[in-house]
């Protein structure tokens, strides 16, 4: 037969449910952790081309001074 779920009992699950705080702590970690990766996102997309640019400027400096050092 179905077992049927009297008003009281829930009632009783649900005054649990209110006091159960474990998943509004999981809750707050996703928040805290996606706002970390939308900031290293975010600084990577900022600064990726100065990066980039001081890659190039340390590689031709590298070319340049190898060159002058065979001759």
């Amino acid at each position: 037969m179905l077992h049927l779920i009297t008003s009281t009992a829930a009632a009783v699950r649900i005054a649990k449910l209110k006091h159960d705080t474990a998943g509004v702590t999981a809750i707050e970690y996703g928040l805290i952790a996606g706002a970390i990766a939308v900031a290293i996102i975010t600084t990577v997309v900022a600064l990726g081309g100065d990066i980039n640019n001081m890659f190039a400027a340390v590689g031709s400096a590298l070319n340049s001074s190898s060159a002058a050092a065979s001759n």
